[in-house]
């Protein structure tokens, strides 16, 4: 009790001027406007707060049934804490810094999904390729239940994060909700060194580029220069850029990559704090440019923050068209603050807005042309009744011999089926790069591509 209590004592002091300080440090505002007035002052009092923060305390080192580590007590309250302001603002303990800061690095111990709270519920937002989670089915809509029997209601992103990841070789065990599924599915996975190139691309065809972005990590738009580079040499003349299930990433690399695409003196996004102080983040020097070639950018309910401010900012400045599902609606910014034992906070600070000032949080980006998805079902040879075939029908002065249609029919269906095999071959060759054949969304992006491209070529 009594180390309790002196830890208590040495502690509450310096939480409470901290809470002071980060407060004055991160909205910058004078103390007039914090205090505007008395009977505000008093009723949001953090001192008188303290004083049941310590009542508490004092009641689980004396009554509680175990003992209690004071250290880990105090974790789980400043975790509480930022978890009451939104799902995502946290507090990471200088060993789960440490991971976080590996996820954004491109490298980790884990099974290679992103997640979101959704409805409160940890959600899949997409499975990455070649990982564990991807190899065992887990897809964007899943809900985990449980993680090593572990329920996930009221589990804030971090600590769930911090379950599912570990040493390589390892399993982890998840319980999961899916759609159309009548009961909870349970699967084990192994644990690998994830190691997350954010950048895939491939040719469409002999002028036509595909590149798909799964997350803004760093180094993602230097991935992206050299993915514009390679497709060009190799003659691409308009892209697909697929931002389907990209949950975001790093801010930074949402600029880098928009760098790409608009001139110099655009803005890219604009950002607005409690104080209600706008900044703009402006294009960056890039190696490549690419200012002219038609742009189609695929998007999906999955495509949240860092993919809202891409397709947003390409769509404000009518540099690409949006094609695909209204997207997340994630649009508050989040600042990494480092503590002085190595913790960090995660800490929602401002909103954020398309160059034309739109809020995108709770809405989302709206395509320009939305597609549901689902798939194609090609058919090579296919009969249907038209006029000629009408018995008796008016001769028409072009119409050509039974034998002569026939003739053509087989051709055009040989040359179809020729066309398949070869879109199949280039998927193949692709390493599995460009979407399958029957996305209904991707062949949508493309027929727009091409139509754009051909217009432009008159």
């Amino acid at each position: 009790m009594k180390k309790m209590q002196k830890i208590v004592f040495l502690l509450i002091p310096t939480i409470l001027i901290t809470v002071v300080m980060v407060h004055f440090v991160i909205n910058d505002v004078p103390t007039q406007a914090y205090a505007s007035s008395k009977e505000n002052q008093l009723s949001n009092d953090p001192y008188k707060s303290m004083e049941s923060f310590y009542e508490v305390l004092n009641r689980i080192d004396t009554s509680y049934v175990e003992d209690v580590d004071a250290t880990q007590a105090i974790n789980g309250a400043i975790k509480g804490m930022l978890r009451e302001l939104d799902p995502h603002s946290a507090y990471f303990t200088p060993e789960e810094f440490i991971s976080f800061q590996e996820g954004t690095s491109g490298s980790f111990g884990g099974l290679g999904i992103t997640i979101s709270v959704k409805n409160d519920a940890i959600t899949i937002i997409s499975a990455l390729e070649d990982t564990p989670a991807w190899k065992a089915g887990l897809r964007g809509g899943d809900i985990i239940a449980s993680i090593n029997s572990t329920p996930t209601d009221g589990m804030n992103l971090e600590e769930a994060v911090k379950l599912m990841r570990g040493k390589a070789g390892t399993k982890v065990k998840l319980t999961i909700i899916r759609k159309g599924e009548m009961k909870p599915l349970d699967i084990t996975l192994t644990r690998a060194i994830i190691k997350v190139k954010s950048v895939k691309y491939a040719m469409i065809d002999k002028d036509l580029g595909y590149i798909r972005l799964s997350q803004f990590q760093e180094n993602s738009s230097q991935e992206m220069a050299d993915a514009m580079k390679n497709l060009k040499k190799q003659g691409a003349k308009g892209f697909i850029l697929d931002l389907r299930n990209n949950s975001g990433g790093i801010l930074s690399e949402a600029i880098g990559i928009a760098s790409i695409f608009l001139p110099e003196g655009s803005v890219v996004v604009s950002t607005k704090d409690k104080g209600k102080q706008y900044q703009s983040y402006m294009i960056e020097k890039t190696s490549v440019k690419s200012l002219s070639e038609p742009i189609v950018v695929l998007v999906n309910e999955y495509s949240a923050s860092a993919s809202e401010i891409l397709a947003g900012a390409l769509q404000d400045y009518k540099r690409a068209l949006v094609v695909g599902k209204t997207t997340f609606g994630k649009g508050s910014v989040q600042s990494i603050i480092r503590l002085k034992d190595g913790s960090a906070i995660k800490l929602t600070t401002s909103r954020y807005y398309t160059p034309e000032l739109r809020s995108i949080q709770g809405v989302g980006i709206t395509p320009d042309v939305e597609v549901e998805p689902g798939k194609v079902d090609y058919l090579s040879n296919y009969y249907v009744i038209k006029e000629k075939d009408l018995s008796g029908h008016l001769k028409g002065e072009n119409e050509k011999s039974d034998e002569v249609v026939q003739e053509k029919t087989k051709k055009n269906n040989i040359k179809q089926n020729k066309d398949l095999q070869d879109i199949d071959e280039i998927i193949k060759n692709a390493d599995r790069v460009l979407p399958p054949i029957e996305d209904f969304q991707y062949i949508s992006a493309l027929q727009m591509l091409k139509a754009q491209m051909h217009s432009e070529s008159k």
